[in-house]
Formats: C-alpha cells, structure tokens, sequence
C-alpha cells in the first residue's frame, strides 16, 4: 500500500519570543510540516536566539513569512484552520485533522485576537490543564497538537 504524503502547516501568529520560534521551526523540520510565521514578529529573522534553537535544522524549514493575518488567509484559502485556545471547547485529541490543515497560535502574550477566533468560531481547540494555569508555553503546546495530527496521520513519513 502506498501512503501519501499529508501536509501539516504551523502557523504562528505575531510570534514574540525567539527560541520558542526557533523550537517550533525544529519540531517542523522533524515532521516535515511547513511553518507560517505571521507579522509583526517580536524578533528579526536573523536574531542569534532563534538560530540557536533552530539549530542546524533550518535548511530543513519550510518557512514561508506572511505581511499580515489577511495575507496568510489568501495565502492558504481553502485551507481548513484550526485555533488553538485556552477558551476553546473542543479538545484538541476530538478532531479528525485534514491534510493541509493549519495549526493556528498565538503571540505567548496575547494569544490570538479576538478578530481572529471570530472569524473561525467552530474551529477552537484548546489542550486540557489544571484549573489555574493560564496556558503552555508556545513551542510545548505546538508540539503537543502537531504530534496529535501525526499520530493520526499514522506518523506518515516519519520513523
């Protein structure tokens, strides 16, 4: 049986702190998932903190940068978008992930805008925690939703 190949995007939106970018940018390496880095960014592309955490896997990064969140929705029209949440209430494990799906977080300050949720309200997913805790750090949770979707996928392409 042949198995094809499933597309997995990351999408950070307005990312602020480097090495949880650089994180992220390592685990898409390793999953062969593209990442979306949407501006503002917190950080220049070339700060030595984000490098660091990358790595020697950025040559393996499929990095695509976006101007604006409108300029990633054209981008990736069609796509179906996933928005991780502390105020979703799905669980992110309750949802059966599409190829091409996008994996939607925010800033590690703010979260995604509220302008932003609105527009995919039937797409809120959020990771289960103890009551008091605000949220995971960034790079935790993306990795932690990203290996759900592989896991599902039957970690196609991975060994």
């Amino acid at each position: 049986m042949i198995r094809m190949e499933r597309i997995l995007r990351i999408v950070l939106v307005e990312p602020e702190i480097p090495p949880n970018t650089g994180n992220v940018a390592r685990l898409s390496a390793a999953l062969g998932a593209c990442l979306h880095l949407v501006r503002p960014l917190g950080f220049e592309l070339d700060d030595r903190h984000l490098k660091r955490a990358g790595l020697d896997y950025w040559p393996e990064v499929r990095l695509k940068i976006h101007d604006d969140f409108r300029a990633l929705q054209t981008a990736l029209a069609g796509a179906p978008f996933y928005l991780a949440t502390t105020q979703g209430e799905r669980r992110y494990t309750d949802v059966a992930y599409e190829s091409g799906c996008c994996l939607l977080f925010g800033s590690e300050t703010r979260g995604l805008g509220a302008d932003i949720l609105a527009a995919y309200p039937k797409r809120h997913i959020r990771l289960p925690m103890r009551a008091g805790c605000r949220s995971l750090n960034l790079s935790n949770a993306v990795a932690v939703v990203a290996y759900e979707v592989m896991r599902q996928w039957g970690f196609a392409g991975l060994e």
